[in-house]
């Protein structure tokens, strides 16, 4: 493993565990409007991000072409705020173990699905990772109670998921991680705004008081600006492929801070999901390393400027 390839594993991994860790800042949020919540949270990440953008940030938009002004509100919509409904909708008849346990699956998705795209076969070491990762995700949340409705909910969360990886490989190089990061944020925000107003009304928006200003804050400032940028870097470096074995990881982190907070407990079911996340990352991370589609860190350029049961597993909820 070269210097590259363990920065970028290192980065992934911190991103999904502090991601893992934020379930309890999710669970005190429970009483605040969702879309205002949203907003609160990607408005405010996206203004920090604007200062570690760099003078090359306007110019490097300026060059996006009409499609990938789409992609990018596409992956606000569908890898955000749209993954973050999908799984509210989901707990609303499934306990939160079961859109859990279908966001587990991203890794595997991801290794059949990038590669198709790319034009050649998935790898079969992330494959067979992938899916010891998937096991992993399901052991340490088990599954729960659900209907119809909460499993198709919870396969758009998956979607969301997915596509928050999928969506970014594109626009990975030509903006960079906190360039790629502070835009797509302030896409969710406006998203989130529209969203709120349109369904209700005057209600979406309103002062938090201090507990939910306190996770508001934790989101925006740990799980968007440090989370996002650590996780789009080290996709920049290993690929969407390896890095979205370390979600494996969410899950994880989220049963292990549980006890600490009092919303669950950590047991042999939960030991024995995480070796099997283990495993199957340092598996899948023996395959040849694949940086995003025309990534520079490869080649040696210099790179362009861009839930055992926790009670909200919506990691950008």
């Amino acid at each position: 493993m070269n210097a590259t390839t363990t920065r970028g594993t290192l980065l992934t991994a911190l991103a999904c565990v502090l991601v893992g860790a934020s379930f309890t800042a999710n669970s005190l949020l429970g009483d605040y409007p969702y879309a205002g919540g949203q907003f609160l949270r990607y408005g405010l990440a996206c203004l920090l991000l604007l200062p570690l953008v760099g003078r090359g940030g306007s110019a490097a938009l300026r060059r996006l072409a009409p499609r990938q002004w789409a992609r990018l509100a596409l992956l606000a919509a569908v890898g955000m705020v749209g993954f973050n409904l999908a799984v509210i909708a989901a707990e609303r008849t499934a306990e939160p173990a079961v859109p859990g346990v279908f966001v587990g699956c991203a890794p595997v998705v991801v290794a059949v699905v990038i590669p198709l795209m790319e034009g050649r076969r998935p790898q079969r070491l992330v494959l067979y990772g992938a899916s010891l990762v998937a096991a992993g995700a399901f052991t340490v949340q088990g599954w729960g109670r659900t209907d119809g409705a909460g499993i198709a909910f919870s396969l758009g969360a998956l979607v969301g998921e997915v596509g928050f990886a999928v969506l970014a490989v594109p626009v990975l190089r030509p903006l960079g991680p906190r360039l790629l990061s502070a835009t797509v944020c302030g896409i969710a925000a406006v998203e989130s705004a529209a969203a709120g107003v349109l369904t209700e009304g005057t209600a979406w928006l309103r002062t938090p008081d201090p507990t939910e200003t306190a996770a508001l804050l934790w989101q925006a400032v740990v799980v968007t600006v440090i989370g996002f940028v650590c996780w789009y870097m080290g996709m920049e470096r290993i690929g969407a492929e390896r890095a979205t074995l370390f979600s494996g990881l969410i899950p994880v982190a989220a049963a292990c801070t549980a006890p600490l907070v009092g919303t669950g407990s950590y047991g042999l079911a939960q030991a024995l999901g995480s070796a099997l996340v283990g495993a199957g990352v340092a598996l899948g991370s023996r395959a040849p390393a694949r940086a995003t589609s025309g990534s520079p860190r490869l080649s040696g350029r210099r790179a362009s400027p861009g839930q055992g049961g926790t009670r909200r597993m919506g990691w950008r909820a």
